[in-house]
């Protein structure tokens, strides 16, 4: 039991391939719609950050698919 706990002394997140938001290149387009959200109480007037930010991750999923797709399992 004392190894299993020094083992789990450094978390891993259970998907180490994640990643963080913060890592993300739509970072810049979810900090604009948080900010749009505080300082509007209309959440119809953000509707372009939201716009802006969900064709971001639509790009960026795209990218990993075409990556993961181009990698070859059987090297």
């Amino acid at each position: 039991m004392a190894s299993s706990s020094s083992s789990q002394s450094a978390y891993s997140p259970p998907y180490p391939n994640a990643s963080k938001l913060s890592d993300s290149q739509c970072f810049s387009q979810y900090s604009a719609s948080l900010k749009c959200l505080e300082t509007n109480s209309e959440k119809s007037k953000c509707q372009q950050q939201f716009d802006d930010y969900k064709e971001c991750k639509k790009k960026e999923r795209e990218a990993r698919l075409e990556r993961n797709r181009s990698r070859s399992l059987f090297q």
